[in-house]
């Protein structure tokens, strides 16, 4: 797929994957539905709910390390940044011939422009949060978030999913 289009399919997934609430039993749910898939599935991912600066789940499943960590913090700071996916932005970034240093000043060291965190955003509100995955490939880290969120939102995920 080209760059134009995975950042147009992904501006249609963050239209569509918005909840009327998010609470703290929400990103429970949220974060149990992806260990579940991931378990399911035999794969070694991290995964993280948070609202803004409180953890709301966290899970490291057999086959992640340390660094998988690190790459769920960097992932999750960029989307509490510009309030759209670290995939999405990546994306932008790749189109540019740009890395997130270059275009805006922001250490590697703290933000990474790689697929695997979306942002929860909630109708009338705005993002709220931000749900993150590593230690796939990043655009099966997106496709697996996107996954989850499609499931709970009850949206066809064929649809929405990059190919």
């Amino acid at each position: 797929m080209a760059l134009e289009d995975d950042i147009a399919k992904i501006a249609e997934q963050e239209k569509a994957l918005v909840f009327d609430r998010f609470d703290l039993t929400t990103a429970w749910d949220l974060g149990s539905l992806l260990r579940h898939m991931a378990v399911e599935r035999g794969l070694g991912v991290a995964i993280d709910v948070r609202l803004h600066s409180m953890p709301a789940f966290h899970a490291a499943l057999p086959g992640t390390s340390a660094d998988n960590e690190g790459w769920v913090r960097r992932k999750r700071n960029l989307v509490l940044r510009f309030f759209q996916s670290s995939y999405a932005i990546g994306r932008k970034l790749a189109q540019l011939e740009a890395t997130v240093e270059e275009k805006y000043g922001l250490s590697f060291a703290d933000y990474a422009a790689h697929g695997g965190s979306f942002p929860i955003n909630v109708a009338g509100v705005g993002c709220i949060g931000a749900v993150t995955v590593s230690g796939l490939p990043q655009r099966e880290d997106h496709n697996l978030v996107v996954e989850a969120l499609a499931r709970m939102l009850g949206k066809d995920i064929s649809i929405l999913r990059l190919d």
